[in-house]
C-alpha cells in the first residue's frame, strides 16, 4: 500500500479526512480501551450520510448481528454503500449508543459534568467547517466500543476490550467525509476512564 498521510490525534481532539473511494483508512488504539466515534457524509452531497438503521436493517436481512465487525459495509440514508470494514482486531464495534454530549453526560452522571468535553461538541467543531449544523449530526459508529445488550434490552457501556494497537481498516466505497471524535468521556468506561490518541493512516492499495 502506498501511505497518503499519517495522523497522531491527540486525546480528547476532532480530526476529518476525505476519503476517495479505493482508499483505506486505518484507526490505531495505540494505548487500548479508546473509543473513537466516527461520522460518514457523501463527500460530493452531505445530505448523503451514514445512516445506522438502514445499515443494522441490512445486516439483519442477511442474518447478521446488531453490531458492526469486519465484513460490515455501512449504507447510507440512500441506501447506498459508503465504506467496508475490511480488517478488524477488535471483533465488534458500536452503532447504537450514540456520541456523548454535555447534556447525556448532565443527565446520567450528575450536574457537575454539564461542562465537561463530549464528541458531540467535537463533531459540531468539524460540520461547522463544511457549512453544516447541528440538523446535520445523525447516528455515528463507536469504533472499539464494547456495549452489550442486556436479555431485557437494555443496552450498557462496558469496558472496552481493544488491546494497545488494535485496528479496524475502512475501505472507502464512494468518496467520503469521514469526522472522528477521539473520544474524551471520563464518566463510563469506554476509554477506561482516561483518554488517550490515537493514530489514523490513510493509503491507497
Amino acid at each position: 500500500m502506498n501511505i497518503l498521510s499519517d495522523t497522531l490525534v491527540p486525546a480528547r481532539a476532532p480530526y476529518s479526512a476525505v476519503l476517495k473511494k479505493g482508499e483505506v483508512m486505518r484507526i490505531i488504539d495505540l494505548e487500548g480501551q479508546q473509543a473513537v466515534d466516527a461520522l460518514f457524509y457523501n463527500a460530493h452531497d452531505t445530505s448523503e450520510r451514514y445512516s445506522a438503521q438502514d445499515t443494522l436493517a441490512a445486516q439483519a436481512a442477511q442474518g447478521g448481528r446488531y453490531d458492526l465487525a469486519g465484513g460490515s459495509v455501512l449504507i447510507s440514508n440512500e441506501l447506498r454503500p459508503m465504506v467496508k470494514i475490511v480488517a478488524d482486531s477488535c471483533g465488534f464495534h458500536d452503532t447504537s449508543a450514540g456520541a456523548c454530549s454535555c447534556e447525556s453526560n448532565t443527565v446520567r452522571f450528575g450536574h457537575e459534568t454539564r461542562f465537561m468535553h463530549a464528541c458531540r461538541e467535537n463533531f459540531l467543531l468539524l460540520v461547522n467547517k463544511h457549512g453544516m449544523g447541528k440538523r446535520d449530526l445523525v447516528s455515528n459508529v463507536n469504533f472499539f466500543m464494547n456495549v452489550p445488550i442486556r436479555p431485557n434490552g437494555e443496552l450498557t457501556v462496558d469496558d472496552g476490550v481493544s488491546a494497545p494497537g488494535g485496528y479496524v481498516e475502512l475501505e472507502a466505497l464512494m468518496d467520503t467525509l469521514v469526522f472522528i471524535s477521539n473520544c474524551p468521556q471520563v464518566n463510563n468506561p469506554c476509554n477506561g476512564f482516561t483518554p488517550t490518541p490515537i493514530q489514523i493512516i490513510i493509503s491507497e492499495r
